[in-house]
Parts: structure tokens; sequence; C-alpha cells
């Protein structure tokens, strides 16, 4: 079991990380989320030894973050969400200086197991700065499992990658899953509902929310997200409906093309305003083009939680 304790982590007088405390069962696929900035890249850089926490401790198994860096690193794979290889090297190269800074035993036989594993073949030869960005991350993950460590960090795994690229490394990343503990930073949300046991999200150092996808969901599910388009009708106008319409809790109005806008707005599930709503648009002589109900998303959740969201 990994557990951060009152986790602290200050630059000067930022403080990036505010109190975290944190269990991850062994053998979980724990998905860490934030807006840029809330304190996920710093938390995986106390997490892996790479700084020393201002405050608090971590603790995996037997062992703390302040006594035990050395055995807690042995015990970690980490791909940084900058991927930093040496390009210039083969791959090859590359996955044998890592195995010997790693102290792997038998190394051949592990690089064999590695790359079958990573879908390597065919490249274990070519520069790695010849390799698209798909193989790039394969060849990230493959250096962070070389040592076959317990708890496998990685920091937005599929960023930068196309759709194809993103379901393969998707579909390692779950089989991975199988046999390590997993932590995984990520702002694809479809991703993250995906591959993920447990959900944790994170906004300005301290954690918001903390449970299964859909333990998040049914907490916001009190609430119905309504979606309409509307014309002949000006921006400032429209901000007044949430003024009007007393039972409205969010409202957010995008302008589109041809003098359109959308609106996107929520309110309390056990008081149906659409009528009053249509009344009212009606009654300002604008024209109701769309009105549809969505389901709440882990997105919608995401949004509502941190200051990304506007929320706060």
């Amino acid at each position: 079991m990994i557990q951060l304790k009152q986790l602290v982590k200050k630059y000067g007088d930022l403080c990036a990380v505010n109190g975290i405390d944190l269990e991850i069962n062994d053998g979980e696929i724990l998905g860490f989320l934030g807006p840029n900035g809330a304190g996920k890249s710093t938390t995986f850089k106390v997490l892996t030894g790479y700084i020393s926490p201002t405050a608090g401790n971590i603790q995996v198994g037997e062992y703390n973050i302040l006594q035990h860096s050395k055995q807690i690193r042995e015990m970690i794979g980490y791909l940084p969400e900058n991927n930093p290889l040496y390009v210039e090297m083969t791959v090859y190269d590359y996955l044998k200086f890592v195995g010997e800074i790693r102290e792997v035993n038998n190394f051949k036989q592990r690089l064999k197991e590695v790359i079958e594993q990573c879908g390597l073949h065919g490249v274990v030869h070519k520069q790695i700065n010849t390799l698209s960005k798909g193989y790039k991350q394969r060849v990230g993950i493959a250096q962070a499992i070389l040592h076959d460590p317990q708890i496998l960090i990685l920091d937005e795994p599929t960023s930068g990658l196309d759709p194809n690229q993103i379901a393969e490394i998707r579909e390692l990343i779950i089989e991975l899953g199988k046999a390590k503990t997993l932590i995984i930073s990520s702002h694809i949300m479809q991703e993250v509902q995906a591959v993920c046991d447990r959900i944790v999200i994170i906004d300005r150092g301290s954690i918001v929310a903390d449970g299964k996808t859909e333990e998040l969901k049914s907490s916001f599910a009190n609430r119905t997200q309504l979606v309409l388009e509307v014309q002949k009708a000006q921006a400032e106008d429209l901000w007044q409906i949430q003024e009007n319409i007393v039972d409205i809790a969010e409202l957010d109005v995008i302008e589109l093309a041809d003098s359109k806008f959308k609106l996107e707005l929520e309110y309390e599930a056990e008081n149906d305003i659409r009528e009053n709503l249509y009344n009212y648009i009606k009654a300002q002589d604008w024209i109701l083009l769309e009105m549809h109900r969505n389901n709440i998303s882990l997105e919608d959740v995401f949004r509502n939680l941190t200051t990304q969201g506007g929320k706060k």
C-alpha cells in the first residue's frame, strides 16, 4: 500500500501540494486528475524521490520517503510527462543504459520480455529520434518497466498521440495494470474512465474528489444539464437569464457563427425549468433552435470541482 500523509511541497511562497492524504491499494489503477498547475506532477516527483517534501511523508509498504528514498525508487517505474529520452541513441543502447543504471539482473531476458510487452519489434536498432511519437512513448514505458517495478507512475502517457496511438498505449496500460499498481495522470477523460479503477481529482494542491467514476458522477446526479441554441439575441441579454430564472445553478454562454449562441446551464433536478425557460425566450422574441438535456459526465464533474471550470 502507498500512503501519502499530510504531504506538502512549497516552492518559496507557492504551495504546490497542500496537505494531501491519500491511500493507494496494491494492484489498483488510480487516475490522478487536475487542471494544469494543480500539483499532479509535483506529487509524482515527491513520490518518486526526485524532490523532497516540505512537510509530511510518504509510506510505501514498510518504507518511508524520508528515510528510505533509494528503496522506494527501486520499487517505482516512472514515465514523466516530457518523456526525457536520449534520442541520439538506438532503442537497444538506451534500454541497455537504463538497465545498467537500474542494475537489472539477466538483462537480455528482461529486455526480450519488455520489447515483446511494449511492441518494440522492428525498431530495437533504430535511433530514437527517427521514431514516431507513439513509438517514443512505448520506449518511455519500456524504460519505466525494465526493472520490473511493483509500482508504475505514468504522467500524461498519451499526450500528443493520434487516436490510433492512444488506443494502442491504452491497451498496453491495461495489460500492465494486471500485475502492477498503476498511477496515471491524464487530461483525456475517456482514457481515465476506460482504464482506471478509481479517480482522485486535485485542485490547487488539495484533493477535491476521490472515488470510482460512477460515485463521482452520482454526487452530481441531483443536477440536470440543459443545452440550448438560440438566435436573434445579444450575449449580454443572455447572461440575464440566470437572474430572471432563479433555479439556474450554473450558466455558460458560447457565441457561435451566424449570430447564434449556445447556452449550457445546470439546475436542480427536482425543479424542471424548461417551461419557464421556453416562455422567457419567447417573451424576449428570440428564436429557440434547439433544447436538450445531457447526462452528467466525468468531464462535468472535473469542471465543477476545479478552478479550470470557473466555479471557484
